[in-house]
């Protein structure tokens, strides 16, 4: 007998694959909790991810934005100052509403 065990160390009672089986099945419910756990936290962990990555294409976006806006303020206010030039000014009040300076008898100083 003791040859026999030696000789076949595979050989399985058939009674302690059926409670093995039994034991596995038990396990099953907590395995498949487990597997539902690990596939939502991967789902979670792909999903902010992705959310980083379209926050900073979204952050570099709104940067050249924000660097289109400069321009185009520096643009305007160099604008502002070429339109505001006394130049400019007495042109239009002379050539479009013919306006003149005032002659030494239309000033009155206030004291």
């Amino acid at each position: 007998m003791a040859n026999a065990r030696t000789a076949f160390p595979k050989v399985v009672d058939p009674r302690r694959v059926d409670a093995a089986d039994e034991h596995r099945w038990e396990l099953f419910p907590y395995l498949v909790a487990v597997m539902i756990l690990v596939t939502v936290v991967a789902v979670f962990h792909v999903w902010s991810r992705v959310k980083v990555v379209d926050l900073g294409l979204e952050i570099n976006q709104l940067r050249r934005e924000y660097k289109d806006q400069q321009q185009e303020q520096s643009r305007l206010k160099l604008e502002v100052a070429s339109l505001k030039t006394p130049a400019r000014i007495e042109a239009i009040a002379k050539g479009t509403l013919g306006m003149t300076l005032p002659t030494d008898q239309q000033v009155v100083v206030v004291k």
